[in-house]
């Protein structure tokens, strides 16, 4: 099975860079400047590299609050970075020693019991394993101790 890895859309994180609120209605915090670890970026799927700033804010990734939406804050680069082409595993996902993984139905509900926290090196099996459940159209990545929204994983 072939994954793709959903960074954020362009059009949203440029909306976000100048100045459009965030899943809480407020804008993006600025003025942070990066060293270069720890401040994965939502849409390159990298590290904010050092020495650039960056904008912190709350993201729900989902098309509309519901019990299951969470929010929680994540990094965006300030200046401008390509989105992640979607396939292969990103860098984004090579920081941590794991991940908790969780799987959504198609209408945006947690499936209960596909939830987990991964090793690193077992998040690409792990997704494609939960991806073969015709229950699940999705699969969430989030940081296994603040859980921060990493990113969303699907079928090709």
């Amino acid at each position: 099975m072939t994954l793709i890895y959903d960074a954020m859309d362009s059009d949203e994180v440029a909306r976000l860079r100048h100045g459009g609120g965030d899943a809480n209605g407020q804008a993006p915090e600025r003025g942070a400047i990066s060293d270069g670890r720890g401040v994965p970026c939502r849409h390159c799927l990298r590290d904010t590299p050092a020495g650039e700033g960056y904008l912190v804010l709350a993201h729900r990734p989902f098309p509309a609050p519901q019990p299951y939406a969470e929010t929680g804050p994540i990094f965006l680069c300030a200046g401008d970075c390509a989105r992640w082409p979607g396939e292969g595993v990103p860098p984004i996902l090579t920081t941590s020693p794991d991940y908790l993984l969780k799987g959504y139905s198609a209408d945006f509900r947690i499936v209960y019991g596909s939830g987990r926290v991964v090793p690193r090196d077992e998040v690409e099996a792990y997704a494609e394993g939960l991806l073969t459940d015709p229950r699940i159209a999705f699969v969430d990545v989030r940081s296994a101790r603040n859980n921060c929204f990493q990113l969303r994983i699907r079928r090709a």
